[in-house]
């Protein structure tokens, strides 16, 4: 039971903890304590939903619909243009900046940020991949009582790594009182978008 919460644990950790577009944009609202615990807990909660799926052996229908995957790989693709877009613009303007440093409610909107944590993890198809293609499979060969293992130790790694950068990010605060750190720190996320999106556009060619 142990091993199979640690394997699930691991797998998890190897394609959460790496630099992507979500764990990015949760680190960006982490350093603006743009209400960090909503956006940390949609995330949690998406990966909590499409990991269950996967290990219920859902996973194989979605990789293997050629469809469903190329409609979610243009809409991935737009809105992480869109975003990337977004991010070399508020490097420019120091939009980011000008933000922490005013803290103006009219940027914090709940339901903003709500809709752009769903849409930075729903619309891009490397989640339904590793959460629910690579996990379920793995899980595929586990019985009933192994599989509930498995999904626990992933989630739980799932659950400490975004409200672990969420609420860590603030650690980097005084980092990011210099306005050249927002200036990288957008560019970043604006590089980083642009190359997802054309990696989904060369998937749908």
């Amino acid at each position: 039971m142990l091993e199979d919460v640690m394997q699930g644990a691991l797998i998890s950790a190897s394609l959460i903890i790496a630099i992507g577009a979500q764990n990015l944009f949760v680190l960006k609202q982490g350093l603006l304590k743009n209400h960090i615990f909503f956006v940390a807990a949609i995330c949690f909660i998406c990966d909590f939903v499409l990991m269950s799926v996967g290990i219920l052996g859902v996973g194989s229908f979605i990789s293997t619909n050629l469809l469903i995957t190329r409609i979610l790989a243009i809409l991935g693709a737009v809105f992480l243009i869109w975003y990337g877009f977004s991010a070399f613009k508020s490097a420019i303007q120091g939009n980011s900046y000008m933000q922490i440093e005013s803290q103006d409610p009219q940027n914090n909107r709940l339901l903003k940020v709500v809709l752009a944590t769903l849409a930075v993890t729903l619309l891009n198809p490397h989640v339904y991949l590793d959460t629910v293609v690579i996990v379920g499979g793995i899980a595929g060969t586990l019985t009933s009582e192994q599989k509930l293992a498995f999904l626990i130790g992933a989630v739980c790694v799932s659950f400490i790594w975004f409200f672990g950068i969420g609420y860590g990010a603030r650690l980097l605060t005084p980092l990011f009182k210099q306005k050249k750190m927002w200036i990288i720190l957008d560019f970043l996320v604006g590089c980083v978008m642009f190359y997802i999106a054309y990696r989904l556009v060369l998937f749908v060619f």
